[in-house]
């Protein structure tokens, strides 16, 4: 039954009852169906768990004579990644412009772009990679188009929604001016959104340095292609070697990174 509560103008109000029953009701219903489609099993998370640990202790002490074999694909991970998030950042540009809804009035325009930027994310990274090997073979190139690919949609959906909220008042005085819509956004609306498109661009490079590094296994180049042989032969000391060269570069990578938005906010 609905509760009745008094306001201090003395008008009585129902309070509408709260959905959360229904909703932990509906969360427990998909959880079971989760459960019995994935064939998700505690026991034997509790008595297998335990063999992850043992992989892990295999990796110490790390192979520091594998070291030196480490470095070229380690420079490759990260060219591919600086290059393809260059790439993607720059091409989603024009395409955050035409799904800007403030900017492009054409509502068909509008749908098309932003059905293509969504497509586009759809497709993960290592099927894009894959894809990418078959045209360009196998290598860097199809590493570096993989993290194009992947930096193009996600910045591209986070630009033209930034876009979307920005102060309108520059653009509109420039048009009204007589300016096109490329100097009036360029001089309205980029300056407003170009501290936060370059934070977005780094911490987009951030996590491709990560991503690059496993898609070597559909040998589009860098540390994948090395880590992938290692895991295959069971040298896990290697491995550890690996993943703390990994550790090490991603956190140098990740503080410069995160100096730099600060100086951009």
């Amino acid at each position: 039954m609905a509760k009745t509560i008094t306001l201090p103008n003395g008008k009585q109000v129902q309070e509408k009852r709260s959905n959360m029953p229904i909703v932990v009701i509906l969360i427990l219903i998909m959880s079971y169906i989760s459960i019995e489609i994935t064939g998700f099993n505690l026991t034997t998370l509790q008595t297998r768990g335990s063999q992850f640990f043992v992989i892990l202790e295999r990796m110490y002490p790390p192979n520091t004579n594998y070291l030196s074999s480490i470095w070229k694909p380690l420079f490759d991970t990260i060219k591919m990644s600086l290059l393809g998030s260059f790439i993607g950042s720059v091409l989603a540009i024009p395409f955050a412009f035409l799904a800007s809804s403030n900017i492009v009035h054409n509502k068909f325009i509008l749908a098309l772009v932003r059905f293509f930027l969504s497509l586009v994310r759809t497709f993960p990274t290592l099927v894009i990679a894959l894809i990418a090997t078959y045209i360009f073979g196998l290598g860097t190139l199809a590493g570096t188009t993989a993290i194009a690919v992947f930096t193009f949609a996600y910045i591209g959906k986070l630009l033209y929604e930034q876009i979307e909220t920005v102060d309108m008042g520059p653009y509109e005085a420039l048009e009204s001016f007589g300016a096109t819509k490329i100097k009036a956004f360029s001089a309205g609306i980029v300056p407003q959104v170009l501290p936060s498109y370059i934070a977005n661009c780094l911490f987009c490079f951030e996590g491709n340095v990560r991503y690059a590094s496993i898609l070597g296994y559909v040998g589009a180049g860098g540390l994948g292609l090395i880590l992938n042989e290692k895991v295959g032969w069971k040298e896990y000391d290697s491995v550890g070697m690996i993943l703390l060269t990994l550790f090490v570069t991603v956190m140098i990578i990740e503080s410069i990174s995160h100096y730099l938005r600060k100086k951009l906010t």
